[in-house]
């Protein structure tokens, strides 16, 4: 018994030693799930791989990539998974921009959780825009300006480009898509099927014009007027 207390004493010990030995540090880091590929993706890879080196594969930390990650807004979550001896994947799970607060070299996006996320390039994002002259001191917006966040974060990437801004008021949330048609939406519950409902309106080939879509029972959206043309193709 004393001999085997003591085998199991060495053992623990070596793996101890192992775990955190140079033998199995991480050389190799691929950074995955991140799309930006402007400075703010390059700093993010960087700062994932810089966090990384500072393992092993028999002793990840995942600590140390949230401390890292914790500086990108853009950034939702972090993983990684070690190939032994020295190598490690780290998986990005990035937020969806959704819309666009401000103006010129003041605009930001924020995200589908109503992140604002600062330092993110929005030039090449069309997006529409969140009814605020500049983007809020906090690092989220609330109340009803989330709602649409939430609402807009939502949409299908087909319809992106139709869409201009949107608002809040006896409607609930309101989405102008380009050409002056509302998408009423009325509180930001089942935004998914919202859409479905009103991307089948606007695709169906017998509406030609109409002045708004009220999504508010998607199983059932009511159209109205006739004053505004779909849009076309952008």
């Amino acid at each position: 018994m004393v001999a085997a207390l003591a085998l199991a004493a060495l053992m623990a010990g070596y793996w101890f030693w192992l775990r955190d030995s140079s033998l199995v540090a991480v050389h190799n880091v691929e950074v995955v799930g991140v799309s930006d590929s402007s400075a703010e993706g390059r700093q993010v890879r960087a700062a994932l791989t810089g966090a990384a080196k500072e393992m092993t594969t028999l002793h990840l930390r995942p600590q140390l990539l949230e401390d890292a990650a914790s500086r990108f807004p853009l950034v939702r979550s972090v993983s990684a998974s070690a190939s032994f001896p020295n190598s490690l994947t780290v998986t990005v799970v990035e937020r969806t921009p959704a819309a666009v607060i401000g103006f010129g070299s003041e605009t930001v996006a924020v995200a589908d959780d109503g992140t604002v996320l600062r330092g993110l390039a929005t030039s090449h994002l069309q997006l529409p825009r969140l009814p605020l002259d500049r983007p809020p001191k906090r690092d989220r917006v609330t109340g009803t300006m989330l709602e649409q966040a939430q609402v807009l974060g939502a949409a299908p990437a087909a319809l992106r480009p139709y869409l201009d801004s949107s608002s809040y008021g006896d409607n609930g949330v309101t989405v102008d898509v380009a050409g002056g048609i509302e998408l009423r939406f009325g509180s930001s519950s089942r935004a998914g099927a919202k859409w479905h409902a009103a991307a089948a309106v606007l695709a169906d080939p017998a509406q030609t014009a109409l002045d708004y879509v009220d999504l508010s029972a998607p199983a059932r959206p009511a159209v109205g007027g006739s004053g505004h043309l779909l849009p076309t193709a952008p």
